[in-house]
């Protein structure tokens, strides 16, 4: 082991500055095959721990909650090479892949479900021949990508299994959310083969509706921007559920110093699950929402709770909707069900709430105007879109002529 970790640390000092794409995938690939080696011996000695309940010796119980608690792996990542583990017991052509580096530990895992006790018992019943199917299946992980050996895993047991009862596919669904520091969430979901569907359908309506000209977004932005509009939709709706007599809103807690104050305000505001966001971003939500004005008293307690007020009343938003038909921002197209009201001069600045004042935005479009983007309308009806460095976006066969100068800002009321 001391002469690995010494290894390890030569590798680690090597310049690779010098190397270029030929001579960096050189490097690469035999680091790779050391990679699933490592893995495999990881998985073999955990199988060994498992099986002499080492994790007893640290108060644990199993070997996946050692892992969890001591090594720091995620419970998927703990539960995967425990898996491998028993895979490697039960699969010697897999064990003797893996040992050579030619699979990895991921498609261990993914192998080792033949070897789960249940599948292991039905194979016996069926006389199944256990070493053809080690076989095979390491076979197909050695020269197919990754997603073919789930297949031929998933086929597997499907057929070892073809006349038992239809399992409740809902039952492993899961939505894991982790918030982050800044009040940011990140998450991991596993969805059954219907569910997944379902979600995939939704997303990618609402992905190809709101694509416009210029998107420079990755696949993986208009996806997560997909569901956000989805959630903004529901919300809107008013359709959800209700939460002791009150509907679902995204409700933001904000000074109104911070409010009127034109500055950025970071962490002025809180939110709802107890996330902080700037005053800009504040101002942002209160574009097309609803505010209450509530006194608070020098020892933190309300003096007094005004009536709330809808910042855009229904008349000015149809009228918004007939005249704008849609986000007004050059190339998009999302419908007016996904726009909100924008006040082209804010509101906490004095700008009013009228017609005249306002332009509907959907979710992504709104948050650019904030973030230095400008629409303004044309005598003739028309909008118009500018950076933040003043050119203007325009499509249609003129796109690529000379930047046009931005309009001047809004002078405050």
């Amino acid at each position: 082991m001391e002469q690995l970790l010494a290894a390890l640390d030569a590798l680690a000092a090597e310049d690779l500055a010098p190397l270029f794409g030929p001579a960096l995938l050189d490097r690469l690939r035999p680091l790779l095959v050391a990679q699933n080696r490592l893995a495999a011996e990881i998985a073999r000695t955990v199988r060994e721990a498992e099986v002499s309940g080492a994790a007893e010796v640290d108060g644990l119980k199993t070997m996946a909650s050692w892992l969890r608690g001591h090594a720091h792996l995620s419970a998927s990542e703990a539960a995967r090479v425990v898996r491998a583990g028993r895979g490697l017991a039960q699969l010697p052509v897999m064990a003797a892949a893996c040992a050579a580096g030619q699979l990895t530990g991921e498609q261990a895992a993914v192998i080792g479900r033949v070897a789960e006790p249940e599948h292991l018992a039905r194979a016996a019943e069926q006389r199944v021949d256990l070493g053809v199917v080690d076989t095979v299946l390491t076979d197909i992980a050695r020269e197919r990508p990754h997603a073919d050996t789930a297949t031929a895993v998933h086929h597997y047991l499907d057929r070892l299994d073809a006349d038992g009862p239809e399992p409740d596919p809902t039952e492993r669904r899961r939505l894991v959310i982790a918030r982050h520091a800044d009040g940011s969430i990140s998450g991991r979901f596993d969805l059954d083969a219907v569910g997944g569907e379902k979600l995939q359908t939704a997303l990618e309506a609402v992905v190809q509706a709101g694509r416009c000209a210029a998107d420079e977004r990755t696949r993986a932005q208009q996806l997560a921007d997909a569901l956000v509009q989805l959630c903004d939709n529901q919300l809107a709706s008013g359709q959800l559920p209700t939460l002791r007599g009150h509907k679902p809103q995204v409700i933001v807690k904000i000074g109104i110093e911070d409010l009127v104050d034109p500055a950025v305000g970071r962490g002025a505001a809180e939110l709802g699950f107890g996330a902080t966001i700037s005053a800009a971003r504040a101002r942002w939500l209160a574009c097309d929402g609803a505010v209450t004005r509530i006194v608070m008293g020098p020892d933190g307690l309300p003096l007094e709770h005004g009536r709330t007020v809808r910042l855009v009343p229904p008349h000015v938003r149809r009228a918004a909707e007939v005249r704008d038909g849609g986000c007004v921002f050059t190339g998009c197209g999302a419908p007016t069900h996904w726009c909100d009201v924008h006040h082209l001069l804010e509101w906490a600045n004095g700008g009013q709430t009228s017609l005249a004042n306002s332009a509907l935005l959907c979710e992504r479009h709104h948050t650019k105007v904030h973030h230095g983007f400008r629409v303004k309308r044309q005598p003739d009806g028309r909008w118009r879109t500018w950076r933040p460095d003043g050119t203007e976006i325009r499509t249609g066969p003129g796109r690529t002529g000379p930047p046009l100068p931005g309009p001047p800002l809004p002078a405050a009321a």
